[in-house]
């Protein structure tokens, strides 16, 4: 558009010049008659192109008037950007008919001094009057043809920039706002905070700001699908909003994220009230195609001046202060202190030396047997991944980077790694003449997540020619409680092909022996606690006793996780248990050690090691 009306002035300013008589330099030092009718003629035929121009631009307004700013000329184009019939505009004065008030004593100078003084009228944007007392903006250039006579007649050529105008609208809202809320976004939420603060200092008053985190909202679409899910936030949007004084600040930072900002609060009384009131706008019920629905949010506060100077550090750490608050469970409310953040830096240091660990063999698993209560005989052996820096003597704990890795998402490549590793380690054993104890590999409830999870593991068998009853999986009850019906299936699917799958740290989790009828499981493992405190508190001892009594009722195998002493043992043994593991017997080891330990007498002892 620009380059058209730049290439229109252009013409037209030629157009104008040849209009108003323009004669060439040579024509001037000839004056016979001849010369004067060339010149004349010239003249005409320049005015009868510049007509035939004006007639050729449909969509180019163009509005002619005499030296008075009568119109006398007004094409449809004309009609069309301003309202106003050809017949309605003819005589008027153009003042009344397009010039915004505040425009016309100008306008009228403008042309004057044209007039009388040969000052050409700039071409510029500017906005114009329609009919209906609407502005139009339009690039508005004049032409004046015979300038020096009595009668010197005026054209102007507007372009219509309405769709332009609205274009350039349309980007810097979606640039600036959320085209779901209306709110600011990022960006724009920090130039005004910025400002907010800058407030702040002059007056020595203080800020707070919140961050909003709708807790399990890709639940909230995948129930009620997208379309209500909008509504659900924009509904939070108004509401956030009708809370807010007129110096508050919010903004929708991502799907289920919004900031807030609240100037002028210097007491943790008044900052705690504020986040009351953001918590009872959640409490409320929401109004949702299915009823209603209920909603809770993980909430981090930094304040300012005490945990960041710049709106950006303080969005920063407000956003670290929630993700600390995500960890606390739903509803969470955590404010921002500077250990979180060293902590946050802590742990990506950590999740870059985890990748870089895969990458460079870092990583080993370790065996922990799982011996028969009755035989003491060796009958699995449970695969335990360890990480020992390359530039360490001690290993990283698995408490440690385990979670991390589920965090960050790298647990797939963890998980990955061990599934591979561990089937390639059992296929060694077995061609070594190894045929007996299985080999256990644990899945965490983020790799569950994954849909072809259990389809990878099936390969792994099935590329280091194993069978299903070579390796098994553990899963905690959790996982299994809060898995996906196709993920429930494919259990099915490995259970029935003979897959043995335990449930892991039994009793930690939702604790109800009556999920167990549900799930395709063939053994349980008592977690540790309940080993650990059984011989001094009878509830354990009393949880530990039903476990094992429901788990054989249902035709599932039992192992005691963490025996650690012979009461321990005997306390066990005297409940029927059928497996144990714990430092008593073995402590993890090297794959290395296995070979001697399973083909020794020790290894059929339920001597400690």
């Amino acid at each position: 558009m620009v380059g058209r009306v730049a290439r229109l002035r252009q013409w037209l300013s030629r157009a104008g010049r040849q209009g108003r008589g323009h004669v060439p330099q040579d024509n001037v030092r000839s004056t016979s008659p001849d010369d004067v009718e060339r010149v004349r003629r010239q003249y005409q035929e320049s005015e009868q192109r510049f007509r035939a121009l004006l007639e050729s631009l449909p969509k180019v307004a163009v509005q002619g008037y005499d030296r008075d700013r009568r119109v006398i000329y007004w094409n449809e184009a004309s009609t069309a950007l301003y309202g106003y019939a050809s017949d309605e505009a003819s005589g008027r004065l153009l003042e009344d008919l397009i010039i915004p008030e505040e425009m016309r004593e100008g306008m009228i100078e403008a042309h004057r001094a044209w007039v009388e003084e040969g000052k050409e009228i700039p071409a510029e944007e500017i906005e114009l009057e329609h009919h209906s007392g609407e502005r139009v903006p339009v690039f508005s250039h004049h032409v004046m043809l015979g300038e020096h006579t009595d009668s010197p007649l005026m054209f102007c050529v507007d372009v219509d920039l309405s769709d332009q105008k609205r274009m350039h609208r349309d980007l810097t809202f979606a640039t600036h706002f959320d085209a779901l809320t209306h709110l600011p976004k990022r960006q724009a939420f920090e130039t005004e905070l910025e400002r907010a603060l800058e407030n702040c200092r002059r007056r020595c008053a203080g800020l707070a700001v919140i961050y909003l985190d709708v807790d399990r909202f890709s639940e909230i679409n995948d129930a009620l699908g997208y379309e209500q899910g909008d509504r659900l936030l924009v509904e939070l949007a108004r509401r956030l909003g009708q809370e807010q004084r007129l110096t508050d600040l919010i903004s929708r930072v991502s799907t289920d994220e919004f900031v807030l900002a609240f100037p002028g609060v210097n007491q943790r009384e008044d900052v705690h009230r504020l986040i009351g009131k953001v918590q009872q706008t959640l409490r409320r019920p929401f109004a949702v195609a299915s009823g209603e629905r209920r909603i809770s949010a993980a909430l981090g506060v930094s304040l300012f001046p005490e945990n960041g100077l710049s709106a950006r550090e303080l969005i920063r750490n407000a956003d670290v202060a929630k993700n600390r608050a995500k960890l606390d469970g739903p509803g969470g409310l955590q404010f921002f202190q500077q250990h979180h953040h060293d902590e946050l830096v802590r742990e990506q240091r950590m999740v870059e030396q985890l990748e870089r660990a895969i990458e460079h063999r870092e990583l080993s698993l370790h065996y922990q047997p799982q011996v028969s209560v009755a035989s003491g005989r060796i009958e699995n052996l449970e695969a335990l991944l360890r990480w020992q820096p390359h530039d360490s003597s001690s290993f990283v704990s698995p408490g440690e980077f385990i979670p991390l890795a589920e965090r960050s998402g790298l647990i797939h490549r963890l998980g990955d790694w061990v599934m591979e590793e561990a089937c390639r380690q059992q296929a060694a054993w077995r061609r070594a003449g190894f045929t007996e104890s299985r080999v256990d590999i644990n899945l965490s409830g983020r790799q569950m997540l994954r849909s072809d999870t259990l389809a990878r593991f099936e390969a792994c068998l099935v590329r280091h020619g194993l069978t299903p009853r070579d390796v098994g999986i553990e899963l905690t009850e959790n996982v299994l409680i809060e898995a996906e019906p196709q993920v429930l299936e494919d259990l099915r699917r490995l259970y029935h092909r003979g897959v043995r799958i335990a449930i892991d740290d039994f009793g930690t989790g939702y604790s109800s022996l009556s999920y167990l009828k549900h799930f395709p499981v063939t053994a349980l493992k008592v977690d540790r606690t309940f080993i650990r405190d059984a011989s001094r508190q009878p509830e354990d001892r009393a949880i530990m006793e039903g476990a094992i009594f429901i788990g054989h009722r249902l035709g599932l195998e039992v192992v005691a996780e963490g025996v650690e002493s012979a009461e321990q043992l005997d306390l066990i043994r005297g409940m029927h248990c059928d497996l144990a593991q714990g430092y008593f017997f073995y402590r993890p080891m090297p794959a290395p050690d296995i070979p001697e330990l399973l083909g020794s007498t020790a290894g059929r002892s339920t001597s400690p090691s």
